[in-house]
């Protein structure tokens, strides 16, 4: 199992408050991208808390051969680690009220994949030259067109196209969603910030993706974010076998 991670700060943006972290257990991976919101400082305090938290807090509960409810339970508990630190920590202070953070994460072992994820931040499977999303995104939009208000061509450029209705820290409880997954020996999981779903479509992910040793596919994908005007912060990370 590898794991290969990229961080970039964009084009236009003065500060990185992304937050990005893979680390191996016993042969499986723990994988983790943040992306932070709240104004200047806030973003990045929120997204670096909930990285230190998760990874805190599922170091000191992991065992090897973890059965799949407990291993649910961890991950899940991690997140809600990292959102009871961020908001008591936005309460006592004025300035960063408010603050809080995306987060997409997986736990990927042998031929399964855990997967939680809060705001719009992505999971992505590749498998059999063939791409889906995995997560489902916390906005606005997203409700909207669910509920069947917008179409889907009006999702881009409607004006609440990047409000969420879920992150990490912004109330006193967090609800993430999970997915459990069966995966195939040669598969490939990106995690990634709207810096890079937002601007670069599938196709132009997957053929990045198709092209690229995994050493350069991390990069290359910056790269091809940053081609689009590079409008926001980039970061991923991608597990494959």
């Amino acid at each position: 199992m590898r794991c290969a991670t990229a961080t970039d700060v964009g084009l236009i943006r003065d500060e990185n408050q992304d937050e990005v972290l893979a680390k191996e257990y016993q042969g499986c991976i723990l994988a983790a991208v943040c992306d932070g919101m709240g104004g200047e400082n806030s973003g990045s305090q929120a997204s670096q808390l909930a990285i230190r938290e998760i990874f805190d807090h599922f170091s000191a509960g992991y065992q090897q051969n973890i059965d799949a409810e407990a291993l649910r339970s961890l991950l899940l508990s991690s997140v809600s680690a990292a959102n009871t630190v961020i908001y008591s920590t936005a309460r006592m202070n004025y300035q960063s009220y408010g603050m809080g953070t995306t987060c997409v994460m997986a736990f990927a072992e042998e031929g399964w994949l855990s997967i939680v994820n809060v705001g719009d931040s992505r999971a992505y499977l590749i498998e059999d030259g063939q791409m889906r999303q995995i997560t489902n995104d916390h906005t606005v939009v997203n409700m909207l067109y669910q509920q069947g208000r917008i179409e889907w061509e009006e999702m881009e450029s409607h004006p609440q196209r990047n409000v969420l209705t879920r992150a990490v820290g912004v109330e006193r409880i967090v609800r993430p969603d999970y997915y459990h997954i069966p995966c195939q020996e040669d598969f490939k999981l990106l995690l990634c910030s709207d810096g890079l779903s937002s601007y670069c479509s599938e196709r132009e992910i997957l053929e990045i993706m198709q092209s690229s040793t995994f050493t350069a596919m991390p990069q290359n994908l910056v790269n091809l974010a940053l081609s689009k005007g590079g409008r926001d912060n980039i970061s991923l990370a991608i597990i494959t076998n």
